[in-house]
């Protein structure tokens, strides 16, 4: 519990920290606390898998990808690489999802208001895409699924709330990702997306080993 309370006050610091280093763009403060709340919501992860935990596994595994992604979108040249990153971090997450309640018992319900909000905000960013309009489409697609599983293993009682509510913090930061990559870019969309995404992390490290 104690490691727990200690990473966790870690990351938060240093998510306070990145936010202000974009404000004041220090580009040097941006890489160190973006790296170290990456690094610290994978160790969150480590701490509380045991071998054996298949869910654990897949979920540790998705955490690690997404650190990999976090640093290569510090790169003006690694946007696309760091995209994958996260397209296959959350293609774990699924697994995972789908080890810990088969997709089968997914209730079919949860689905529908995902189905809607994947149509809506590929339509909004459809004109702003360019090349990246089928890779993006996917990662919608891929991320909607994995919401749909993190609130699945919660209404069936598979997994805690902490993996239902990480999920749907990490699809909503990836919203700010969008409009400040290809709508408006903006302090605001960092300032917020950015606590949403190390918040959601934060709470898929601790789902596991719960």
């Amino acid at each position: 519990m104690i490691p727990s309370v200690f990473l966790a006050s870690v990351l938060a610091g240093a998510v306070v920290s990145l936010v202000h280093a974009i404000r004041v763009e220090d580009r040097t403060l941006e890489v160190i606390s973006k790296t170290a709340a990456s690094v610290t919501f994978v160790a969150l992860g480590w701490i509380g898998w045991s071998a054996g935990d298949t869910v654990g596994g897949w979920l540790l595994a998705g955490l690690a990808l997404c650190a990999l992604g976090d640093v290569l979108l510090l790169g003006k040249r690694t946007f696309d690489p760091g995209l994958l990153a996260f397209l296959f971090g959350h293609v774990l997450y699924t697994l995972a999802f789908c080890a810990a309640l088969p997709i089968a018992n997914w209730p079919p319900a949860a689905a529908l208001p995902l189905v809607f909000a994947a149509i809506a905000t590929i339509r909004w960013l459809w004109p702003h895409l360019g090349h990246r309009r089928f890779t993006v489409a996917v990662y919608i697609a891929v991320i909607s699924i994995m919401v749909c599983g993190g609130f699945s293993t919660w209404w069936r009682l598979a997994l805690p709330w902490t993996a239902m509510v990480g999920a749907l913090l990490f699809y909503l930061s990836d919203l700010a990702v969008a409009r400040h990559r290809f709508v408006h870019p903006a302090f605001v969309n960092r300032a917020i997306g950015l606590p949403l995404y190390f918040a959601g992390q934060l709470l898929i490290a601790l789902t596991i080993g719960m």
